[in-house]
């Protein structure tokens, strides 16, 4: 196991970089999943452990950039895709199912999830980034055997109309609906209220160029409802770990509540709502004790 006792500091030393760029070594395909074919990346040798990282609403496999290498050092096979209708999985979405369907929804999500983790070797350490988080919640419920371990970072910590809790202007979110919220999350990335790193944000506005605005605008819908399966994901029998932030949306203590109900390890990190791109060393480490904890033979 790579030893990352320094993980902070480097951190701290991130350039700004090409996020398109994967590393060496690291192969592209399209997956056939029920929704549709979905672009994923994938990294390590097949016959090792593997990883899932699954990216969140406006986002994609390019999020854990910084992250493949660690987890191939450190003996893992790493795979991630672009969830369905978001940048290169544009492509992915309800018409294409059987029956067709009219919107994106949990099921959708859920499925294209379930096939992707059947595809290899099981069982897997996945890491739900956010509103993946919600969504490989539902798939532990349901087949906690394709499971190794659960990651939930900086996904919502709680159920229902989650964005209640949300800083400040969470009281307000009910007014607001899913064609509304997506307007706001979408203005708010396009005008870095985040202040990412210049090369950062062009890769993004690349992506929002193929995000399909549907499937967005349905995916805020689907954090307004999500299932309360708070009790499921607590006796599901493989270690979890909530990733938080103590600047994110949410604030820690809901964090803390939450892996609490969940029976989870909590880590937080001094920084935003994306701790795969700014904490990523930190990240990994954590992940490693994680995975360290479900036996699947790594030292």
């Amino acid at each position: 196991m790579v030893v990352m006792d320094d993980a902070r500091e480097r951190d701290e030393h991130i350039p700004d970089l090409d996020w398109r760029v994967f590393p060496p070594g690291t192969r592209r395909d399209v997956f056939p999943a029920p929704s549709g074919g979905l672009a994923r990346v994938v990294a390590g040798p097949e016959e090792a452990p593997r990883v899932l990282l699954v990216p969140g609403a406006t986002g994609s496999k390019e999020d854990f950039l910084l992250m493949i290498p660690l987890l191939v050092a450190a003996g893992y096979r790493v795979e991630s895709y672009d969830l369905a209708g978001q940048y290169e999985s544009a492509g992915a979405g309800p018409e294409n199912l059987v029956p067709p369907r009219p919107h994106y929804d949990h099921r959708l999500f859920v499925d294209d999830m379930v096939a992707v983790l059947e595809s290899g070797r099981t069982p897997a350490h996945v890491l739900g980034y956010s509103f993946a988080g919600l969504i490989a919640q539902q798939a532990l419920v349901e087949r906690p055997e394709l499971f190794a371990s659960l990651t939930l970072l900086t996904a919502p910590p709680a159920t229902g109309q989650v964005f209640r809790g949300v800083k400040r202007i969470g009281r307000l979110s009910d007014a607001a609906g899913p064609r509304t919220g997506a307007t706001l999350m979408l203005w708010g990335i396009r005008n870095n209220l985040n202040r990412v790193p210049r090369q950062r944000l062009a890769f993004v506005r690349e992506r929002f160029a193929l995000t399909r605005r549907s499937s967005v605008v349905d995916i805020v819908g689907l954090m307004m409802t999500m299932p309360d399966i708070v009790d499921a994901v607590a006796v599901a029998p493989v270690p979890k770990l909530v990733a938080a932030s103590a600047h994110d949306l949410w604030p820690e203590a809901q964090y803390r509540e939450y892996a609490a109900r969940i029976g989870a390890a909590v880590a937080v990190y001094d920084t935003g709502h994306s701790p795969c791109e700014t904490a990523p060393h930190q990240l990994v480490r954590d992940m490693l004790a994680l995975f360290s904890r479900a036996g699947d033979g790594r030292e």
